[in-house]
């Protein structure tokens, strides 16, 4: 019996779906500036109620230090999972090198803000498989960034270069 007849089991039951990367208008959060897409399905898009309410949230959380970033560049993920179930994950550049990340979500229409989800434990989930498409957009960018003379005009490309597309 080999051993890969017991690893990366998937559900029968799973049935993958492609969903689409949209950038929308960059958020600017005091010093930080932050790029932004929406993940949904093609036919299923984010409604623009929710992305208002995730930018207010998220507004209203780096004024009052909630949020805990300044200064930086990166991006935010609006993904929409399910009919009423939405992640929002900000991902900023420190260290020069490393990627970090903030997780909100807002799980139900009742829910009438995003807040902190909950991450325990020694081995957590970090992205899927749909936001790896931004996220690696992003890693790819970042780098050349970091090979650039790193001034207003390297962030301007950096800023100003977004992925769309099916992921």
């Amino acid at each position: 019996m080999s051993a890969l007849e017991h690893v990366g089991d998937v559900s029968s039951r799973y049935v993958h779906v492609e969903k689409f990367v949209r950038p929308e208008p960059s958020l600017m959060l005091g010093p930080a500036v932050l790029k932004w897409y929406d993940i949904a399905p093609e036919d299923e898009t984010v409604p623009l109620v929710v992305r208002a309410l995730a930018r207010r949230n998220l507004r209203d959380a780096a004024k009052s230090g909630e949020l805990g970033i300044s200064g930086e560049l990166g991006f935010v993920i609006l993904h929409r999972c399910g009919a009423s179930f939405y992640f929002l994950l900000v991902s900023t550049w420190l260290n020069e090198n490393e990627l970090w990340e903030t997780v909100w979500a807002k799980p139900t229409d009742e829910d009438v803000s995003f807040k902190p989800w909950p991450r325990e434990g020694s081995h957590i989930p970090t992205f899927c498989v749909w936001e790896l498409a931004a996220v690696c957009h992003e890693r790819r960018e970042w780098s050349d960034y970091l090979l650039s003379a790193r001034n207003d005009d390297a962030r301007r490309v950096y800023l100003q270069s977004s992925y769309e597309g099916i992921a």
